[in-house]
């Protein structure tokens, strides 16, 4: 018998008096697995860059020692000859300002032209030019307004096609409208394939139109005839 439904009078009940019990108390039992590890850390060994081996390097005199490593020859004979360099810079630097000091007088002093030459030659190109242009222009315009013309006369020509067929259209689709001797042979009702045949609507499976009228005898109903009829005879 279940005890579900009887009272219980020693319900459970937290606390640390006596009968109490502490349900917020911690367990005492650990695993071995949640002990503290690794309760030391990693130092460099030796040859691993350690403080001592730091404090006693030069790093400027390893950095310098690089660069020159490290630089090239040319830059390095250059410094070195410092004193021969600034006269060949001097003189590379006034013959490029005579050159150029040349070019400028070349460029200043006027060419002797010929007789034959024409002197306004610039004028003349700027005129035929803008002759060519107002020409080309013209003729673009002229282009565009043929165009326009050919676009609204095709136009006018769909819209006078479709107009043309609507009309026909209205006029065709009512009879009433074309009457004829051929529209009076049309309008005679169809008579049906099977109008003037001998044998019509004898069916043996179309339904008796004799009303139907209960018989309180299983030997004389409609059921008890139709079953006879369809298997015994």
């Amino acid at each position: 018998m279940t005890t579900a439904a009887r009272p219980t009078f020693d319900p459970a009940r937290g606390g640390t008096g006596r009968g109490e019990k502490d349900l917020s108390a911690l367990s005492k039992q650990y695993s071995s697995r949640d002990l503290p590890g690794h309760t030391k850390l990693k130092y460099r060994d030796q040859g691993q860059n350690t403080a001592e081996e730091l404090r006693n390097r030069d790093f400027r005199e390893e950095l310098e020692k690089r660069e020159r490593d490290n630089k090239p020859k040319s830059s390095v004979a250059s410094i070195t000859r410092r004193g021969g360099a600034e006269p060949a810079s001097s003189a590379i630097s006034s013959s490029a300002s005579g050159s150029s000091n040349a070019k400028r007088q070349k460029i200043e002093t006027p060419q002797n032209l010929d007789a034959d030459d024409p002197v306004d030659s610039d004028n003349s190109d700027s005129d035929s030019d803008e002759d060519d242009t107002e020409a080309l222009l013209a003729e673009l315009n002229k282009i565009k307004q043929e165009r326009a013309a050919e676009q609204a006369s095709r136009e006018r020509t769909k819209q006078q096609e479709e107009e043309k067929i609507r009309m026909e259209n209205i006029l065709s689709g009512n009879p009433l409208l074309s009457y004829s001797s051929t529209a009076k042979a049309e309008l005679k009702v169809k008579r049906r394939w099977d109008d003037d045949v001998v044998f019509k609507n004898c069916a043996r499976s179309e339904p008796d139109k004799k009303a139907n009228q209960f018989i309180n005898d299983s030997l004389r109903s409609d059921f008890h005839k139709k079953f006879m009829d369809k298997y015994i005879k």
